[in-house]
C-alpha cells in the first residue's frame, strides 16, 4: 500500500468516526442540533413578541421561552432584530400564500374571490393574535423607527398580489398598469389600516363587521371597474 492511499484511508475513517460522533447525542448531527436550536429560538419568539411585543422582550426573555442560553442564541441570530426579521417573514408568507390559495380555489367568480381573500386574512389573524400583533403591530413600529426597508419591501407584495387580483378579475379592463397598480396601492392600505385597527382593539369588532367593512369597498370598486370595461 502507497503512502498515498494510506493517508487517504486515514482521511476517511477520521471523516467516519466525526460523523459517527456528531450522531451521538440523540441520534442527532451537530448541524441538526443546531438547526433544531434555531427553530425553537423561532417559536419562541413568536411567543414572546407575539404575546408581549417586540420593545418588551429582550434576547434573554427569548432564551427563558426556549429554555437555551444566550450562547445558542447568538448561534443562529446576530441580534433580536434579526429574529425578529426572521419571524416576520415566516409569518406573512404563511399569510400572502393561505389568502393567494383561498382566491384561485374561489375563481373565477369576482365577488366569491373577494369573499374567500378577505375571510382568509382575518380568519387567520384572529386566530392567531400573536401573527396579527407581529405582522400588524410590531413590524410597523420596526418599520416606522428603524426605516426597516425588509419590512417595507414584503408588506408592498400585499399591493402586488391585489394588483394581480384585480388583472385577474377583470382581464380587459381599460385601465393602464399605473392606475391599477395605484388601486392596488389603495386597497392594500385601507384593508392594513383596518386590520390594525382591529388587533389594536383586542378584536373587540366582530369578524363580520371587519369582513363587511372591506367587502363593500372591494365590491364598489368591482362595479366601477365593471362599467368603465
Amino acid at each position: 500500500m502507497t503512502q498515498q492511499h494510506l493517508t487517504s484511508e486515514i482521511s476517511v475513517e477520521k471523516t467516519i468516526k466525526k460523523a459517527a460522533k456528531e450522531r451521538q447525542f440523540k441520534g442527532m448531527s451537530l448541524s441538526e442540533r443546531k438547526l433544531a436550536r434555531r427553530q425553537k429560538l423561532i417559536e419562541a419568539g413568536i411567543q414572546a413578541y407575539g404575546t408581549h411585543g417586540f420593545f418588551s422582550v429582550t434576547v434573554k426573555d427569548i432564551c427563558n421561552e426556549a429554555k437555551l442560553t444566550e450562547r445558542y442564541f447568538y448561534e443562529s441570530f446576530k441580534k433580536s432584530e434579526e429574529l425578529f426579521q426572521t419571524i416576520f417573514l415566516q409569518l406573512i408568507e404563511s399569510l400572502q400564500q393561505n389568502v393567494m390559495q383561498a382566491v384561485m380555489q374561489a375563481a373565477p367568480d369576482p365577488k366569491n374571490m373577494i369573499d374567500a381573500g378577505l375571510s382568509a386574512l382575518f380568519s387567520m389573524l384572529k386566530n392567531d393574535p400573536r401573527m396579527a400583533r407581529i405582522i400588524y403591530i410590531d413590524a410597523m413600529l420596526v418599520q416606522e423607527l428603524h426605516n426597516h426597508a425588509t419590512i417595507h419591501e414584503t408588506m408592498s407584495r400585499f399591493d402586488r398580489m391585489i394588483h394581480a387580483f384585480v388583472m385577474l378579475m377583470m382581464p380587459h379592463i381599460n385601465l393602464n398598469e399605473k392606475e391599477v397598480s395605484l388601486i392596488a396601492t389603495g386597497l392594500n392600505g385601507y384593508v392594513t389600516q383596518i386590520a390594525i385597527r382591529w388587533v389594536m382593539g383586542g378584536f373587540r369588532l366582530s369578524f363580520d363587521e371587519v369582513l363587511h367593512s372591506c367587502k363593500i369597498v372591494f365590491a364598489s370598486l368591482l362595479q366601477t371597474l365593471s362599467e368603465k370595461e
